[in-house]
């Protein structure tokens, strides 16, 4: 985009969305500066201010509930929805109208991402629905309108935008963040891993001095524990001709587990809390909202060390209760305690997360992680990568410095407990202390860091190599003859190696293979964040089970007047937005099918 005026960073994160922007028309040497642009939204009913953050939250009103133009913004009324800080402060009266935790269900694979299924506790409530794909969408759009508000000469559309997504999102999900993009007028938008864009935020905030900071063979470990997810990513630093460069070498896997987690147990402590007081049992209705009360208590306390407790007050059911409502309060105590023992436990190094048997019926709902322990999923993936950054004979990776993002530590408690017990296995391994990364700005830093990728992209500053976090695979079905109750044996064939660079394309072999067109078919595809040297091509008749992770099926017809097999060479590439696009060339007639690993129902 050599027209872009800006590159605008979107951070469309689990709790909030965040805006900022960098002036591509710099001299060259002059200081990049990063600008934030307040997002203008409803506070309170009638009432509107531009925040730094926009909460992502959304309210669905009924159609008697708020005065005409409650909602309405510089730019409009919008269709019967509230979005931002108004909707957070309605939701805590009356949850059930509350649509929280969007991204999370955009990357839930056990569900239509595309069905109004939102707010999932509207239950029998006349409440409309939206879908996590259209949650995403009004996101997006209202950080369109606050943008061209403020910079109305620079239609956001013309600009360089990165959108962040969480490093562990898998195609589905990035496929679908980009369609809300382009749904919400951004045009083509790049998308970028969080903890990068967090780690490209402290490379512009050190001012040039980050070489002071770390030196080669270190290893930077970025934890990113946000609303929805925690997201760990490794990030060596090396030497090429003299010059210190940095390449994220791994990520890992998608751990659905945080501060929506955390809200739940300190929201279950009060209610606790509230029945050993007497108070009757509550509904769902109460329970819900108790849990939006304790998120904007937990923010507020993890904020400010210095208030010692907050209210939480709960809409009542019934005439006994005096004053029609409930109140507890949360301390400082409380959510020191719960989130420290409860997420961030002492373990040791050769710790792994609890699993337990699940019951055959479970109620609709997110695929939360079943041991909440945030430090032992760490050390799994430590241990997992092993041999990463080529540390001979080491059982897990030994970082060296750490980069915290994500608003849960703003509480020195938690990371001093982090660092606490990195520091432990390390030393306890032969290592050195772990250092923390200083400067980190825990509520901007992603979007910041997604501007100035942007600049970066324009051949300035510091590139973090990368590329596909994962290496991709597809299933190949051998040709054996049929045994009863046994089925053909599957291999899978590597068309995108780990490390390939999103808008290029891997080079494949000389391989043919047979595609089954004109009858409905299922593509099963892999990915593996553990076999860095295989190649595009490479065939594999077996692996370890924790080699492979089995990633969405596709299942279509390609198009053909008839059922049968086409002998093809198969050509495979990673788009911009990070999602796997395989092709097939019909090796006599020239004629191409096309794959996206993506959620739409049909093939090209």
């Amino acid at each position: 985009m050599s027209a872009a005026r800006y590159a605008v960073g979107i951070d469309l994160g689990t709790t909030h969305v965040a805006l900022c922007h960098v002036n591509l028309g710099q001299s060259e040497g002059e200081e990049v500066v990063l600008g934030t642009l307040p997002i203008a939204q409803v506070v309170t009913p009638g009432s509107v201010e531009a925040r730094p953050l926009l909460p992502s939250f959304i309210y669905l009103p009924h159609e008697q509930e708020l005065a005409p133009g409650a909602l309405t913004l510089p730019w409009g009324e919008p269709d019967g929805f509230g979005v931002g800080e108004v909707a957070r402060l309605l939701g805590t009266k009356s949850a059930l109208r509350l649509v929280s935790s969007a991204k999370s269900w955009l990357c839930h694979p056990g569900v239509d991402r595309r069905a109004p299924l939102l707010p999932l506790s509207a239950g029998q409530e006349a409440v409309r629905q939206i879908s996590p794909l259209t949650a995403s969408v009004r996101y997006l759009e209202h950080a369109v309108r606050a943008f061209e508000q403020q910079l109305p000469a620079a239609p956001i559309a013309d600009q360089q935008v990165t959108i962040t997504v969480p490093a562990s999102f898998d195609p589905v999900a990035r496929e679908l963040t980009a369609e809300a993009a382009l749904l919400a007028g951004l045009g083509h938008a790049t998308l970028l891993e969080e903890p990068q864009a967090a780690l490209y935020s402290w490379l512009q905030a050190s001012g040039g001095s980050w070489r002071e900071h770390v030196k080669v063979g270190d290893v930077l470990l970025v934890v990113d524990v946000g609303g929805g997810t925690s997201d760990f990513s490794l990030i060596a630093v090396r030497e090429d001709a003299g010059n210190l460069v940095l390449e994220r070498v791994a990520v890992g896997e998608h751990i659905l587990l945080g501060g929506d987690n955390m809200d739940l147990a300190l929201a279950y402590h009060l209610k606790a809390q509230l029945e050993a007081n007497g108070a009757k049992a509550l509904d769902a209705g109460q329970l819900a909202t108790l849990v939006q009360g304790a998120r904007v208590a937990k923010e507020q306390l993890l904020a400010d060390s210095s208030l010692p407790s907050l209210p939480v007050v709960v809409p009542g059911r019934g005439s006994r209760l005096v004053g029609g409502s409930l109140r507890v309060d949360l301390t400082q105590e409380d959510v020191a305690r719960i989130l420290l023992d409860g997420f961030f436990p002492v373990v040791e190094a050769q710790e792994r997360p609890l699993s337990r048997a699940r019951a055959g019926l479970t109620q609709l709902g997110l695929p939360y992680a079943q041991d909440a322990a945030i430090t032992r999923h760490l050390a799994a993936f430590l241990a997992r990568q092993a041999g990463a950054v080529g540390e001979s004979g080491a059982t897990f990776v030994h970082p060296t410095a750490v980069l915290f993002n994500g608003g849960v530590f703003k509480s020195r408690l938690l990371v001093e407990r982090v660092l606490e017990t990195l520091t432990h296995w390390v030393t306890g391994a032969g290592g050195t202390p772990v250092r923390e990364l200083p400067g980190a700005d825990l509520d901007l830093a992603v979007a910041r860091g997604a501007a100035y990728y942007g600049h970066v992209r324009q051949g300035g500053g510091v590139r973090i190599r990368g590329g596909t976090a994962m290496a991709f695979y597809v299933g190949v079905e051998s040709a054996v003859p049929a045994v009863p109750g046994l089925p053909p044996p599957l291999q899978a064939l590597c068309v995108a190696p780990f490390g390939l660079e999103e808008g290029t394309r891997a080079e494949m072999s000389e391989m043919e293979l047979g595609l089954v067109v004109g009858e409905p078919v299922r593509f099963q595809f892999f990915g593996s964040s553990v076999r860095r040297d295989d190649q595009a091509g490479q065939l594999l008749e077996r692996w370890d089970a924790d080699e492979l992770q089995a990633l969405q099926d596709i299942e279509l017809t390609l198009p053909a007047a008839t059922g049968e097999v086409v002998s093809v060479r198969l050509q495979a590439g990673i788009t911009e937005v990070g999602t796997l696009e395989l092709e097939a060339v019909a090796s006599g007639s020239g004629e191409r099918w096309r794959v996206q690993l993506d959620t739409r129902d049909a093939a090209e």
